[in-house]
């Protein structure tokens, strides 16, 4: 038996002008920090809603505040706004307008979703305390969410427990899934140059190829997670990109891998880069080369805290009924830069699916994917049944 409706009726009633203004925000996309558009219409929506309105934060941010009752506590709510550079063919009437820039993750949908919710929770007004709504730039790789740490956000704006929420295709639409503890891996980039010397094909006595280092480094990598990693802690490390010279009949003098590096145990992390290094350095050295290494450390771990997230799951077994919520859902490989606030604040960050076959299962990053906004008002109605329940007289 539900306790309550799974979408709160005055949710119902607005949610069709948030589902417009989803669509608008995909017919007209941004990349990271280029967001000032979604910027502008969230703000001046914020402040007609009657929220205390602060922008410039990750140069592109935008911080709603509302202040009810005499309640201390502090909740955050975050979404994100930022595009890919994809370019989209779903042919959809609201499809981009922009050449190469597409909302193919659901960022549109994770703007709608909180900005119904924060219409709701304005007209409302059944909290006591403090609402703060985040809406993020540069999710997609450029680290928004530390941008915005870094210029003061949790320093001007304190929240006691911070929450997100993130669409899945494949799904079930509008289920709930919630993942204590490590619930998304670590992304690293490293790029690799093996430098030899170059020289005819005819004549490779007198070069020194970087090629069979970089079958060697290839191989080698495979056996880092397969021998030397716990193989009870998920760890990838993929081979993206490989780039070296153009004829057939000419030894390259350099050769460059791009590496994808990703755990879900910080510490499985750090053995990673350790071993990666070693391993690169060795196998150059064994074939006459040298290499250059540039390891750029990107989204930590995303740890979901314990008591954040057992909250959260009571509030959406509580809206949905048990059977459309997983309160122990199978940690990610991918990425996803909340996690730095979840390393600065409390918190839980949770997923909705977004349905199955045509409707919303199209999987994220495809130029065929768009958010399913069947369930934008259940997502509106979790994030106001949280924010309530949080800050209840």
């Amino acid at each position: 038996m539900l306790s309550v409706e799974p979408v709160i009726p005055g949710i119902a009633a607005i949610a069709p002008e948030l589902v417009a203004v989803r669509q608008r925000i995909h017919a007209h996309p941004e990349l990271a920090f280029e967001e000032k558009a979604t910027s502008d219409l969230v703000a001046g929506l914020l402040a007609q809603w009657g929220y205390e309105v602060h922008r410039g934060l990750g140069k592109t941010g935008v911080v709603g505040v509302l202040k009810q009752g005499d309640g201390g506590k502090r909740i955050g709510l975050r979404a994100d706004m930022d595009a890919l550079p994809i370019e989209e063919a779903t042919g959809l009437p609201y499809a981009s307008k922009t050449p190469r820039t597409m909302h193919a993750c659901g960022h549109d949908g994770h703007t709608a979703m909180l900005l119904c919710a924060a219409r709701y929770l304005s007209e409302s007004r059944q909290i006591s305390g403090t609402l703060t709504v985040i809406f993020q730039p540069a999710e997609e790789g450029e680290a928004g969410a530390r941008a915005m740490i870094e210029d003061g956000l949790f320093d001007k704006f304190p929240c006691d427990a911070i929450f997100g929420l993130h669409n899945m295709p494949g799904l079930p639409a509008g289920d709930m899934f919630f993942c204590p503890g490590p619930g998304m891996a670590s992304s690293d980039r490293v790029n690799i140059v093996v430098r030899g010397v170059g020289g005819h094909g005819a004549m490779p006595h007198r070069a020194r190829d970087p090629m069979p280092a970089v079958a060697s480094i290839m191989l080698g990598l495979n056996s880092i997670v397969a021998r030397e990693v716990d193989a009870q802690k998920p760890a990838v490390v993929s081979v993206g990109s490989v780039q070296a010279g153009e004829a057939n009949n000419v030894i390259p003098e350099t050769a460059l891998l791009k590496l994808s590096v990703r755990a879900l145990d910080p510490t499985v992390r750090m053995l990673l880069k350790e071993r990666i290094t070693a391993l690169v350095h060795a196998q150059a050295l064994a074939y006459g080369c040298t290499a250059e290494i540039d390891y750029e450390l990107g989204y930590p771990v995303l740890v979901n805290h314990a008591e954040p997230t057992a909250f959260a799951t009571d509030v959406a077994t509580k809206m949905l009924g048990a059977q459309r919520v997983d309160p122990a859902a199978a940690p990610l490989m991918g990425s996803e830069d909340f996690a730095f606030m979840l390393e600065a604040r409390p918190g839980t960050y949770a997923w909705i699916g977004n349905g199955t076959g045509s409707k919303g299962g199209c999987m994220v990053h495809n130029p065929g994917y768009d958010f399913n906004d069947d369930i934008l008002a259940i997502g509106a109605s979790y994030w106001v049944r949280l924010a309530e329940a949080y800050l209840a007289d």
